[in-house]
């Protein structure tokens, strides 16, 4: 079969140094049956909560069959008698005040100041957990009254507010869901989140005893209450944000980028030598701010005969590797974005999310590994690692250590003649890179690099590979000048593909960096451009109405006027 025809940069061929001498050991098969590097698990005590809540099922309906409902309630009674003997003016008004949190205008407070706090530090994973808990609790604990129709306490003087059916005390229930997910979603993991639900304990102690003295629930009701509400938000939130994948954090920072650190990090290192044979001791963030869908990292390495690109000298037998760390929140991420896109400018013809982020990570290395067959010079792929099935994976690849990015490297002609051979050679193999950007773009030694291969598109539209090129020349004249990118691209694209390009770019199918970096630039390089053209071809019409876009633009709208009003709706009292 005969091979490909290769675009040789007019300086020379582009070296490629060969991959990495990393040392590898046998890898190892995750047996059947055996948890992943990063599993999602409830501990101990989530269990024993769950257990415990399913016991009081149990123990009401036993009650409710054998007609043992008389004795529970004579239990209560007198235990309730007894508190009832000790009463004083004094105590109830000690009583009344401590009780307080368990009211209606409480509840509601801690309601919204939770919500408050979760929308101004754009947690949103949190806040829609704590939401989904909130409305999950009222309706169960109200249902369940109404199910067991418990009338409130007879024999003794009832003193304070109540109101409706007594099992499982309403108030207890909610206050204790509200209290326990305030510490879940707001108090980072550690010593505070430890006294933070020790405080917990003292305040539902505190309510359950004052409700007990004013006799306005049933000793059981409060036990029922306290089960339901701690068992409900323990697990939505240990399993939809355990705290080594979602940690509860105060810093700045993008939401894309994860927490390598602690569990997460121990996990990825033990992933890369189980299954890639890699002998990984340390995964650090890199380059975060050239970096928006995924959490880039620079992994150390044992290397075989000595130090690799990136070691500092410290005299050890290591390197470097390179790690794309993804995860499903990076999948919707991407999925609003495009969906965003779609509305505002219709759907492009290969505008289309990915549907898990397995598909994303296999699509890029996939690429990855086409682009190295076809000679282009990106990083040599190693393999894709399992952090957790269908949530996270790890895209492993060399480390280019001591390159720059193009925007801080000194660029000459061979360099440019590498990034315009770097596109004719995508168009040669039927491909578009669709991010080509100043971070995504690399120079070591004056050799040229493309990185970032996830959105690239394979046989894409002649529209794609115009928008590359014209991206490409912006980017290499952010260090030069359009008059010398553009006579060095004469030399491999004739003026109407150049013209097309420029007209096939602007504003939207520019990636943000570069629009940014053109802003910052001042010389309003896209104009120079377009007056270096010998001619001009029309702008290439990006705006593409059809009957789906309308159809979807009226869906989103409902849904947010739905939206609105749940919103309003939830801004209420949760009682």
């Amino acid at each position: 079969m005969a091979s490909l025809p290769r675009a040789v940069p007019q300086a020379g061929p582009v070296r490629r140094p060969p991959a990495p001498a990393i040392q590898r050991v046998r890898r190892r098969r995750r047996p059947s049956g055996e948890p992943p590097p990063l599993p999602r698990h409830l501990n101990a005590s989530g269990k024993w909560w769950l257990g415990l809540s399913a016991g009081v099922v149990v123990a009401w309906t036993v009650a409710l069959v054998t007609g043992g409902v008389p004795a529970v309630d004579l239990v209560d009674t007198r235990l309730l008698q007894a508190l009832a003997a000790v009463r004083s003016p004094g105590l109830a008004d000690v009583a009344e005040a401590a009780g307080v949190l368990a009211g209606r205008r409480a509840l509601h407070v801690l309601w919204l100041a939770n919500l408050l706090v979760l929308v101004v530090f754009r947690r949103w994973r949190h806040l829609f957990v704590w939401i989904g808990v909130g409305l999950l609790v009222v309706n169960v604990g109200a249902l369940a009254t109404q199910v067991l129709q418990r009338p409130r306490p007879f024999e003794v003087e009832l003193l304070g507010d109540w109101s409706g059916y007594a099992m499982p005390s309403l108030p207890v229930t909610v206050l204790t869901a509200f209290l326990v997910s305030t510490v879940y979603a707001l108090v980072p993991a550690g010593r505070a989140r430890t006294v933070g639900k020790w405080v917990v304990v003292g305040l539902l102690a505190l309510t359950g005893a004052s409700r007990l003295y004013l006799a306005q629930d049933h000793p059981t009701d409060v036990v029922a209450a306290v089960v339901l509400g701690v068992a409900v938000p323990l697990a939505a939130f240990r399993l939809m944000t355990p705290n080594d994948v979602h940690p509860v954090r105060y810093r700045r920072g993008s939401p894309a980028h994860l927490d390598v650190s602690g569990v997460r990090g121990e996990a990825i290192v033990r992933a890369l030598r189980d299954q890639l044979g890699l002998l990984a001791t340390s995964c650090t963030p890199f380059n975060l701010a050239g970096s928006g869908g995924s959490t880039p990292l620079r992994i150390e390495v044992e290397a075989e005969g000595g130090e690799e690109d990136g070691d500092d000298g410290g005299g050890d037998a290591h390197g470097w590797v390179f790690g794309k760390l993804y995860a499903a929140t990076h999948v919707r991420s991407d999925r609003w974005f495009k969906l965003g896109r779609t509305l505002l400018y219709g759907r492009l013809e290969d505008e289309k999310p990915f549907h898990s982020v397995r598909r994303l990570v296999q699509h890029e290395d996939y690429v990855l590994r086409l682009f190295s067959d076809a000679g282009l010079p990106v990083p040599h792929p190693m393999g894709i690692v399992e952090i957790t099935p269908e949530r996270e994976y790890l895209l492993v690849t060399e480390f280019l250590g001591g390159a720059q990015e193009i925007g801080d490297a000194e660029i000459d002609d061979a360099v440019i003649d590498q990034g315009l051979a770097v596109v004719r050679r995508m168009w040669d193999i039927g491909v578009a890179h669709r991010d080509i950007k100043p971070a995504n773009v690399l120079v070591r030694d004056g050799t040229l690099y493309l990185i970032d291969s996830a959105f690239a598109e394979v046989r894409p539209s002649p529209w794609r590979q115009a928008v590359d090129l014209a991206n490409t020349m912006l980017v290499l004249a952010l260090r030069t000048d359009p008059a010398r990118v553009y006579a060095r691209a004469r030399l491999r694209f004739s003026d109407e593909e150049i013209a097309e390009a420029f007209a096939a770019t602007r504003g939207l199918t520019m990636p943000t960096q570069l629009r940014r970096s053109l802003r910052a630039d001042g010389r309003d390089l896209h104009a120079r451009f377009l007056r270096l053209l010998p001619y001009r071809l029309p702008p290439v019409r990006i705006q593409r109405w059809s009957w789906r876009r309308i159809g979807l633009s009226l869906v989103v709208l409902l849904t947010l006027l739905l939206g609105a009003l749940v919103a309003a709706d939830l801004l209420g009292s949760p009682l």
